[in-house]
């Protein structure tokens, strides 16, 4: 029976694939059954090539990359790494605040506590949100911490969340939220509500300052001093100049020449101090370092020999305090000047603004910034007191009713209705003849309201003090349109009240200066290297055990090398470099310093002046024609040369002197003046070596 069900089955007509080729008409199979494998291997490979087509499934993979890296770059773009315009908070930093509005009951919360109820809106886990939490902290403005909240100037960690606590300060709950006008989305997983933007009446993006990378862009905004933001925005409201400078908590010295309204780059040195001549300290650092960072620079520094320390005290706890002691023979102002050339204790940093402005990121300057954060302020208090003016309305329409309510006796009429409608229109009608004294048009809530008052109330009405409450709500309401018309010296009188209250909180911390003195870091660098020259192997530099040419140098200094043909180079401070058994001079090249050189070239002997001029790095160079020999040569002018000749028959002068002096000063491929045409057995400037103060002795006159 199953052979023939599945006889059965295979006499079924096969459907034809989509895309596919008809398939040929069956073969019958032979005794070996190859006629069924060869219809089933073809109707693999129609499959196979409706399902993996290489176009069709490289057009849909690249369709799907494309389309996935956008998302993910929107995303962290727009969700992540980058603060929102209108708030100037970055979502993490809005869910936490929003988790601590939530929560908040004036007492301190428990952080951990905190960073559980924010991952109802934040999908990213506690690790990010206990990072962010922190680094809120210590901005000071919006979130006040107990605890080890960590230490900004050592770069000590937080501790763990359990251990600290932390609330919204009062700031933050009168300027950053208000729940009426709030617009919401839901989370993550759609189980709570969190809003959009917060309606902050603060300029955040500036106060906070941040960093941010994402996809394809990055981010640094510098933060600046609060009063000073807030001074601003009273000027553009007064539509006067301003600027703004960034304030850093850590404090400093800051040259802001080209800031260029947030577009350009600050330098920021650290505050350091004379204690005494061999003392100094470190009082405020730069940002982006801490006292550990800062250390580890200038001990790399020495290292490099760069410069020279005799001993690192850090004495920071509250305040940096960092005493670095000067070595025999180093002053304290030199030493200053070569912290700030070759240490971390001068920074450049770069601002670029970029925020999200209407779902796009766009890159602003501080003053288009404030101007748009001013703009929104002027939005959110007009609605705040737009709202506050249909408060006030509905609250005295309310009272208004009450007291016609109570003093016509409206409740009487209600009394024989049997039913809900005939009492609604019991109360209607008691209003009629009083319509002129109502604020607006009656409705059914209204009605509602006033049959829930308590007979109580009735009974103890009290006139006078409902007509107190009458005019003290009008004349508030008189107020609130006063400042609905006046809006603009409304919102001054806001900002200069957050000014009186909060500017004294925040002073400015880092120290602005017209202009950083420029530090020449070859005048200040040490000369921590000793160059030496070892004739047997032929090396010469600063890691040479050596006895020639012993030179002290800083790590810019350059290297002369002269060797005994004329040939002549200009190469960096060599650690250890192979010139071999020929080099005849070695010192530091100088454009001022005269040389004095006598040169035989087989024939004659010649003495010449001259000065280096410029030369290219590491290019061999000739300062006496081919095939010549050196046989003096010195960076100075001497009083006097000493020439000594080889003897020869019938030579009656074997010594003679000379003023080099009377010889001009040329450039080194000069000839020179001619000596003699005598074989010269040597020429120095020191009479001892050789010379015979008897014999015959002659000076040399230059033609």
């Amino acid at each position: 029976m199953c052979a023939a069900k599945r006889k059965k089955e295979s006499d079924q007509p096969e459907l034809p694939i989509e895309g596919a080729k008809p398939a040929p008409a069956k073969k019958p199979a032979d005794k070996n059954g190859n006629g069924g494998q060869h219809v089933v291997a073809e109707a693999v490979e129609a499959i196979a090539q409706r399902l993996f087509d290489p176009k069709k499934l490289e057009v849909g993979l690249h369709t799907r990359v494309d389309r996935g890296f956008l998302d993910y770059a929107s995303y962290v773009i727009r969700d992540r790494a980058i603060p929102n315009l209108a708030d100037g908070l970055k979502p993490v930093q809005r869910r936490i605040l929003w988790a601590l509005h939530e929560k908040d009951d004036g007492r301190f919360i428990k952080v951990a506590n905190v960073v559980g109820h924010t991952m109802q809106y934040h999908p990213h886990g506690d690790a990010s949100i206990g990072d962010a939490l922190v680094v809120l902290a210590n901005k000071r403005y919006l979130i006040e911490g107990q605890g080890n909240f960590g230490n900004i100037f050592t770069g000590d960690p937080a501790a763990a969340p359990r251990y600290i606590e932390c609330r919204l300060t009062e700031l933050a709950r009168t300027e950053v939220f208000n729940d009426s006008i709030t617009d919401f989305i839901p989370s993550y997983d759609g189980r709570n509500k969190e809003p959009v933007t917060l309606p902050c009446k603060l300029p955040l993006t500036l106060m906070l300052g941040t960093e941010g990378i994402a996809v394809g862009l990055s981010a640094r905004i510098l933060p600046h001093n609060f009063p000073e933001l807030i001074e601003a925005q009273i000027a553009i409201l007064k539509k006067q100049s301003f600027k703004c400078l960034p304030d850093f908590p850590t404090g400093g010295l800051m040259d802001a020449r080209d800031y260029q309204d947030g577009k350009g780059t600050v330098k920021v040195r650290a505050k350091i101090k004379t204690k005494d001549e061999s003392t100094v300290v470190i009082k405020e650092i730069p940002p982006t370092t801490t006292t550990e960072s800062l250390i580890a620079s200038i001990e790399d520094a020495v290292q490099k020999g760069k410069l020279k320390v005799k001993s690192i005290n850090d004495f920071t706890s509250e305040n940096v305090e960092i005493e670095i002691k000067c070595p025999a023979g180093v002053d304290a102002e030199k030493l200053v000047d070569a912290l700030y050339a070759f240490t971390a204790c001068e920074v450049s940093i770069a601002s670029r603004i970029v925020v999200i402005k209407d779902n796009r990121p766009v890159e602003l300057t501080v003053s288009e910034i404030l101007r748009e954060n001013t703009d929104q302020l002027v939005a959110i208090l007009k609605r705040e007191l737009e709202l506050r003016q249909q408060k006030l309305q509905d609250e005295l329409h309310y009272r208004t009713l009450e007291r016609i309510f109570i003093e016509e006796r409206i409740y009487k009429a209600i009394e024989k209705c049997k039913t809900n409608e005939a009492v609604m229109a019991a109360v209607y009608d008691g209003f009629k003849p009083f319509k002129k004294e109502l604020i607006r048009d009656i409705v059914d809530t209204d009605v509602e309201r006033l049959l829930q008052v308590r007979i109580r109330r009735i009974s103890l009405f009290d006139i006078n003090k409902h007509r107190e409450e009458m005019e003290k709500t009008k004349a508030e309401l008189a107020e609130t349109l006063k400042n609905l018309k006046n809006l603009t010296k409304y919102v001054i009188g806001h900002l200069e009240a957050l000014l009186e209250k909060y500017g004294p909180m925040y002073p400015r911390l880092t120290t602005k200066s017209a202009r950083h003195e420029e530090v020449d870091v070859k005048a200040v660098a040490f000369k921590s290297f000793k160059v030496a020259y070892d004739r047997e192997s032929g090396y010469v530099g600063y890691k040479v055990s050596g006895e020639e040419f012993k030179l002290e140098c800083t790590k810019f200094d350059k290297i002369l090398l002269v060797f005994k043909d004329g040939t002549y180079k200009v190469t960096e401070l060599p650690e250890k470099l192979f010139v071999g058994p020929e080099l005849f001079y070695c010192g530091l090249p100088d454009r001022e310093t005269v040389f004095t050189c006598a040169y035989t070239d087989r024939k004659a002997s010649y003495l010449k002046r001259f000065t280096f001029g410029g030369t290219i790095m590491n290019k061999a160079y000739l300062c006496i024609p081919d095939k010549s020999r050196i046989l003096f040569f010195a960076p100075e002018t001497p009083k006097v040369l000493y020439v000594r000749y080889k003897p020869a028959p019938h030579q009656k002068i074997n010594q003679q002197t000379c003023d080099p002096s009377k010889i001009e000063i040329k450039s080194p491929k000069t000839r020179g003046r001619q000596i003699s045409i005598k074989d010269i057995s040597s020429v120095t400037a020191d009479p001892t070596r050789g010379w015979d103060e008897k014999a015959a002795t002659t000076e040399i006159v230059f033609v």
